[in-house]
């Protein structure tokens, strides 16, 4: 019965945090095969799209819930409560871990991809956006 319940709660987390995607997937791509023909920028643009969404509009919301968890689970352990402290300190490492992780593999993608010479504005930030 646990099993289901995390399972239902993960679901639900995860539908709240993708609908706004699903609503704003007009603009994936710049392309409308009238005007500007779809060609390989503008699938390096659908790319950048989804890796500036789940870096920064899925990481960031996430990391920062799981620090007020463990943040809220030291600050309710007590002094009797090590388990919770334990448990509190390991959520904290592994969010850091986590982020540090993304935002590696990110940096190194876009480093290798303007060493190959690419210079389209999917290798990295749109300064106007």
């Amino acid at each position: 019965m646990k099993n289901i319940k995390k399972i239902t709660i993960s679901f639900l987390v995860f539908l709240i945090l993708i609908i706004p995607a699903l609503s704003l997937a007009d603009g994936l791509v710049p392309c409308d095969n009238t005007t500007q023909p779809c060609d390989f920028n503008a699938f390096m643009a659908l790319i950048n799209t989804v890796i500036h969404f789940i870096l920064f509009s899925m990481v960031i919301p996430i990391a920062a819930i799981m620090f007020a968890y463990a943040g809220f689970l030291m600050v309710t352990a007590g002094g009797e409560a090590a388990g919770a402290r334990t448990k509190a300190k390991s959520i904290f490492f592994n969010v850091v871990l986590g982020l540090i992780i993304a935002v590696a593999a990110f940096l190194i993608i876009r480093t290798i991809l303007f060493i190959l010479g690419y210079e389209g504005s999917w290798i990295g930030f749109d300064p106007l956006k």
